[in-house]
């Protein structure tokens, strides 16, 4: 079943065209990835979703109704959080989460926050106001936010941006888990690839407006044909890095680490070459491609 179905969405600003004529759905229960470099028109395509902008043609569904015409009973149940927007900077949290709920049916709403209080770790910073937060702390309440309502649509934009490693896990393991329990469905666009990898059931790629891409992370990734070879080389480390200009390899360096990017079926040949050139390695890794170069590899394409 799809929650959100979009269908030949396109948004002009003037003569401007953000958004080119995109199609895509979610499925109940689906984290779908929502990626592309910056101004490739995610957040465009986001805000309509949120009916914060119109559509310049097509339409987009909710459950089956048309946005346009039930806005209101559908965005009771989809929410939205972004490191791009911020809350009134001379409320407290407490503040703002509270008033926020009212936009809300909410039930128990004294317990809610103090749930929401808990599942984001707020207490320390529960009555400071916005502009006192470190942007770790300030992701942190407007992911919390986004949890106000039991939300069945969950709309993302750079969940984790700014978040220490650590709370950074604990946030992606809550996303999973509420997707797990309660079959959320979430738009996911994130600049961490690896993040997208770990989170996402199925991506969709845009840039300058338009869909060149949507499949699974590991289907995108194997579209890519260069792996990575990192050598730890003890002596002969000019005589490898000559070899690799000759044969027009990339490679990059650090310190006596060298990694080449090269093709998977070259890798034994490059390995009998290096030591054959005497060149001394100590250790290896060889790391295949990955989302990351996908996404490298189609914005230089463009």
């Amino acid at each position: 079943m799809s929650i959100i179905q979009v269908q030949n969405i396109t948004k002009k600003f003037g003569k401007f065209t953000a958004v080119d004529n995109i199609s895509f759905s979610l499925k109940e229960g689906e984290i779908l990835g929502f990626l592309g470099p910056n101004g490739a028109g995610k957040t465009t395509t986001i805000q309509m979703l949120l009916g914060v902008l119109t559509p310049t043609s097509g339409s987009i569904h909710y459950f089956g109704e048309d946005l346009k015409k039930h806005r209101e009973e559908i965005l009771d149940q989809v929410n939205f959080s972004s490191t791009y927007t911020n809350l009134p900077w001379d409320l407290s949290v407490k503040e703002n989460l509270t008033f926020i709920s009212y936009l809300y049916t909410i039930g128990n709403r004294k317990e809610r926050l103090k749930r929401i209080a808990e599942l984001f770790r707020l207490g320390n910073i529960w009555n400071k106001t916005m502009n006192e937060l470190s942007a770790g702390q300030l992701t942190r309440v407007n992911l919390a936010k986004a949890f106000l309502n039991f939300p069945k649509v969950l709309l993302l934009d750079e969940p984790t941006a700014s978040l220490d490693p650590e709370v950074a896990i604990y946030i992606r393991e809550f996303l999973l888990n509420e997707r797990k329990k309660f079959n959320v469905s979430m738009i996911f666009t994130s600049h961490n690839m690896s993040e997208v990898e770990d989170v996402c059931d199925r991506v969709i790629f845009i840039n300058h407006g338009k869909i060149i891409a949507a499949d699974t992370p590991e289907n995108l990734a194997k579209t890519i044909e260069i792996s990575h070879v990192e050598l730890f080389i003890k002596d002969g480390l000019k005589r490898a890095v000559q070899y690799c200009k000759g044969k027009g390899f990339s490679y990059r360096l650090d310190e006596r680490y060298i990694t080449v990017d090269i093709h998977e079926r070259e890798i034994p040949d490059f390995l009998r070459d290096i030591m054959e050139l005497g060149a001394d390695y100590t250790e290896i890794s060889i790391d295949k491609p990955t989302l990351e170069d996908y996404f490298i590899q189609s914005v230089k394409k463009t």
